[in-house]
């Protein structure tokens, strides 16, 4: 090795040998993601994104070590002056059973929701709000999860992504306009899915033209599936427009985001729809025709509004995992309290191994979504702008935990479970449709998938730069090449995680550490074999999204649990335990996806199942006979 290091030292224009130089060109990939990484390596540097980093195979802890406390004394306190009133309105006040059977949230629920301020929880108090912090605004939501989803939505329809295109990026006048009247009466609507338009935002048809004049666009098209689309006074509405290239005069169109009022005139709603869980949140179909919008309600600049709803969309996803630990809280207590209660075959049920593995992994699952959203709420808190992979990670795993979660309770419980009157197949019901909406979990898996290996392409195409003049990028190049070495002898070590942690989650952090170095390993690995062609290879791209949120959430616990830890906190050692299961059993997935992605049995088995659903489409069904043969 150290004969090597030499060569390397002092023939640094040889590195660029033909294998080396095909490494770095076969490993540089544009992928087209919603997200732009940064261009330059100063602005890279910057980038605090624990998943985007691990991409690299690198840690970067700053936003996971130690669990962030973000709170200042004055901020606590007020959160416990809202607690008390908020729980005790969804156990006095609401109805949840009643509102799902009527299909609309009770009005005396709704005024309540009013009067409580919790329309407008993140709203400056100068402009009508509560003026929470995300933080707060976490524990807020997470009671409400715990009680009634189908207000959850009503809620969040409103605030978490109705208005918040307005608090985000409105300026100062939109704010001072709008603002107001969002927090004291007037429901709001985020309104972007179209017919033909779904996962693919950008191939929205409805269309804005400017007037004649200048003062105004006129607004044509349809929306469907809009929460509070039938309620809604104030929209955002986004909408096709003619941009002109300032430097080559050719117009194109561009989706521009706009705030619509109902008062405009030619805005209707259709009917509220008939759906399978959330109920008591109106949705609905929403048409625009001939719609007079003000110049000045152009919401972002024109031309934006796809960056506008991105920004909307990934600033509102940890409240899904805030919500949704609420609702698993709630499932587990109610399982929990007939486990414990339940005799059979002369013992309680909660002794049999099976219902305690059931129990254990619900709490294993509750405890990680918990612990992502106030971790992400928090980087929110001091200002970080790296957190999108991560909000996208919290959605796709507290939505599919929380079904889990509510489907081993209703298990546990038995046919007490499956009736009507436990509530939980009204949890049930409402839990399904959050793996969809705001960005269906399949889509956001590739989205962390893509983004990630863009971040990774990027560095080694800054690598593959340093080539074209090796004298002046020497120390790159030799840290790029010493690695390789030293990692082909076998004697590199993984990112070390150990002085994160507490003395005693020091085992599952070495554990972690190897999982680390192993993935960035295995995207520098994909990025070779198929270079700019991963775009299109999803089973692939799934399997290492499916990486990423294990080693995410495992950094994540074993940053809370080490906190606990430290602290000496009354559930310390219980945390210790659920985070050593969970990331014991999370490495072993990762090991599993990673040579999935790399052994030809596997590549092939992909090939297999492509061509098994490309059978039943072309059969528009199940491909083969029954066994009777008509």
């Amino acid at each position: 090795m150290l004969r090597i290091v030499k060569f390397c030292v002092q023939n640094e224009t040889k590195l660029q040998n033909a294998a080396l130089k095909r490494f770095i060109a076969t490993t540089s990939v544009q992928c087209k993601t919603v997200q732009n990484t940064e261009k330059t390596p100063a602005a890279q540097t910057e980038n605090h994104s624990f998943v985007m980093h691990l991409f690299r195979g690198q840690l970067e802890s700053r936003q996971v070590f130690p669990y962030p406390d973000v709170l200042t004394d004055e901020q606590r306190d007020t959160l416990k002056m809202l607690v008390d009133p908020v729980s005790k309105f969804f156990e006095e006040v609401n109805d949840p059973a009643k509102n799902d059977a009527e299909e609309k949230v009770e009005e005396k629920a709704l005024n309540g929701l009013w009067e409580l301020g919790a329309f407008g929880l993140q709203v400056p108090q100068d402009l009508g709000g509560l003026g929470l912090t995300n933080t707060q605004y976490t524990r807020l939501v997470e009671i409400v999860g715990g009680h009634d989803l189908g207000v959850g939505i009503t809620l969040g329809a409103h605030q978490s992504i109705g208005f918040k295109g307005i608090l985000l990026v409105g300026t100062p006048e939109q704010k001072a306009k709008y603002l107001p009247r969002v927090t004291s009466g007037e429901f709001a609507a985020f309104c972007l899915t179209e017919p033909s338009s779904g996962s693919d935002a950008g191939s929205i048809k409805s269309r804005a033209v400017l007037s004649p004049d200048g003062k105004h666009y006129i607004l044509n098209g349809s929306k469907i599936w809009i929460s509070n689309g039938g309620l809604a006074e104030i929209m955002t509405v986004f909408a096709q427009t003619p941009v002109t290239d300032a430097k080559t005069g050719k117009t194109v169109d561009k989706v521009t985001a706009f705030i619509v009022e109902r008062s405009f005139g030619g805005v209707t709603n259709g009917p509220p729809e008939k759906k399978m869980g959330i109920k008591a949140s109106n949705t609905a179909e929403v048409y625009y025709e001939d719609v007079k919008i003000p110049v000045e309600n152009v919401l972002g600049g024109v031309g934006n509004g796809f960056k506008v709803a991105m920004n909307i969309l990934n600033n509102g996803r940890f409240g899904m995992a805030a919500a949704l630990s609420g609702t698993m809280r709630a499932c587990i207590k109610k399982s929990v309290e007939f486990a414990t209660q339940r005799q059979q075959f002369g013992k309680r049920i909660d002794s049999f191994g099976t219902i305690q593995e059931k129990i254990a992994r619900m709490a294993m699952l509750q405890y990680i979504t918990e612990s992502m959203a106030y971790m992400i709420s928090a980087n929110m808190d001091v200002g970080s702008k790296n957190y999108h992979l991560e909000a996208a990670i919290s959605k796709c795993f507290a939505s599919e935990s929380a079904w889990y979660v509510c489907d081993e309770a209703i298990q546990i419980m038995g046919g007490m479970g499956f009736m009507k009157e436990t509530g939980l197949e009204r949890v049930m019901r409402d839990i399904r449709i959050f793996r969809i909406f705001e960005g269906t979990n399949d889509i956001l898996r590739l989205f962390v998938a893509l983004t990630g290996i863009q971040y990774a392409g990027a560095h080694l195409k800054e690598l593959q730069n340093a080539f074209k003049n090796p004298a002046a990028n020497l120390g790159l190049i030799f840290e790029e090449a010493s690695k390789r070495v030293v990692r082909s002898v076998g004697l590199a070590s993984p990112p070390a995680l150990n002085h994160f942690v507490h003395r005693d989650l020091a085992n599952p952090a070495t554990q972690l550490a190897k999982k680390i170095d192993a993935f960035g390993q295995a995207v520098e690995m994909v990025l070779i074999k198929y270079g700019k062609g991963i775009v299109d290879e999803q089973f692939i791209l799934n399997r290492l999204a499916n990486s990423a949120i294990d080693v995410y959430t495992s950094a994540v616990v074993l940053s809370r649990a080490s906190t606990s830890l430290d602290k000496g906190l009354p559930t310390a050692n219980h945390e210790k335990l659920m985070t050593e299961a969970w990331v014991l059993e999370a490495c072993e997935r990762v090991d599993a996806n990673l040579k999935a992605i790399a052994t030809g049995k596997n590549l092939d088995n992909f090939t297999k199942l492509s061509h098994i659903s490309k059978n039943i489409c072309e059969s528009t069904g199940v491909a083969q006979l029954n066994p009777l043969n008509f």
